[in-house]
């Protein structure tokens, strides 16, 4: 799949900025694409990502709805096996729950009841991920829920970058693709490729090369994985970081590859820890990668709570750098690591 060529021209922009712009590039290059969803007209969206685009191709392309996941949805899948592309926003992963008869019976499942004949080529954008003091019910990370189904794809960009090459990719995918976009992220900046820039959808990235314990994240986690591991490099520790990207299709074969280099691993998810992606992540390293490993696979998760509202309770239940740097600590004293020197101390 085409990418960012070396030395091609770059764009420092917002993560939300990316997703703008690559949803009205789409719209550009495809008459076939559009977009649907609660407010994303007149109102340009929750959190602006479709500002401009209704004054711009008009309320054929640029569908408000009634207040109706299940109803909406639902009219995205028509609209898909008869040859449309639309691209769904809910204004928070939460509220996919309304559709998820829609998602898990219809989306995923289409194509492979009718024998191939029919495709699905839908992209549901949603926010997802605690943090903003919006209560438990708005501050979930419950892809995992829908990374468990076959049929559906589902993607979750950490960088503005990928924010712009995965969505690419999943509006111009045959399959339903899930691209959850973490509140968090909407504001931080990063460096784009100008142009043609497509993120292959089921392939994870080393973000950063190390060689004493790799760290596997995605979305949000990815930035607090990056953050230790510039801290750490300070005291001698070196971390490699991996981000998934994508979920479903996952890329065992490169965190498997990290894992054997480095001998180590801990994974960090903003999820609860119990039956989470984290959890799939360590069963393939300890089916890809088991004789490699000189310590037991480590996670770090978000408290087995309802998120509170409350800021400081909010902030104790989610993983942060702290958490982080205390499993890997702890992770290489395990195998010696800090035998000859304090740096792990």
């Amino acid at each position: 799949m085409p990418g960012n060529e070396a030395g091609s021209a770059v764009t420092e922009m917002t993560y939300r900025q990316a997703l703008h712009d690559t949803l009205r590039a789409e719209m550009l290059r495809d008459e076939s694409v559009f977009l649907i969803g609660e407010e994303i007209g007149i109102f340009e969206g929750s959190y602006k990502i479709t500002a401009g685009l209704l004054e711009e191709f008009g309320p054929r392309r640029v569908r408000d709805t009634p207040i109706s996941e299940e109803g909406f949805v639902g009219a995205a899948i028509g609209a898909a096996m008869l040859g449309l592309r639309p691209v769904v926003e809910l204004m928070t992963i939460n509220f996919s729950l309304l559709a998820i008869d829609q998602i898990v019976n219809h989306a995923a499942k289409i194509h492979a009841m009718f024998g191939g004949q029919i495709a699905v080529p839908m992209v549901i954008r949603t926010p997802g991920g605690g943090g903003q003091q919006l209560g438990a019910t708005h501050s979930q990370n419950i892809e995992v829920y829908y990374a468990h189904i076959p049929g559906l794809k589902v993607v979750a960009p950490s960088t503005p970058a990928d924010a712009k090459g995965l969505l690419a990719s999943a509006i111009r995918d045959s399959d339903p693709v899930l691209l959850v976009e973490n509140l968090a992220l909407y504001n931080t900046k990063g460096q784009v490729p100008e142009g043609e820039h497509l993120t292959e959808i089921g392939r994870a990235a080393v973000a950063r090369e190390g060689s004493d314990v790799t760290v596997v994240a995605y979305s949000h986690t990815v930035g607090i994985a990056l953050d230790v591991a510039t801290r750490l490099q300070a005291e001698g520790i070196s971390v490699e970081v991996v981000d998934l990207r994508s979920l479903r299709p996952l890329d065992r074969s490169t965190v498997c590859a990290s894992v054997r280099k480095t001998t180590r691993a801990v994974v960090i998810e903003d999820d609860w820890l119990s039956y989470g992606v984290g959890a799939e992540v360590v069963a393939t390293i300890q089916e890809g990668a088991f004789y490699s490993l000189d310590a037991p696979v480590r996670r770090v998760a978000a408290a087995e709570v309802p998120l509170p509202y409350s800021k400081s309770l909010e902030s104790a239940a989610l993983p942060d750098a702290r958490d982080l740097v205390k499993v890997i600590r702890e992770t290489l004293d395990a195998t010696g690591f800090a035998a000859s020197g304090d740096r792990c101390a």
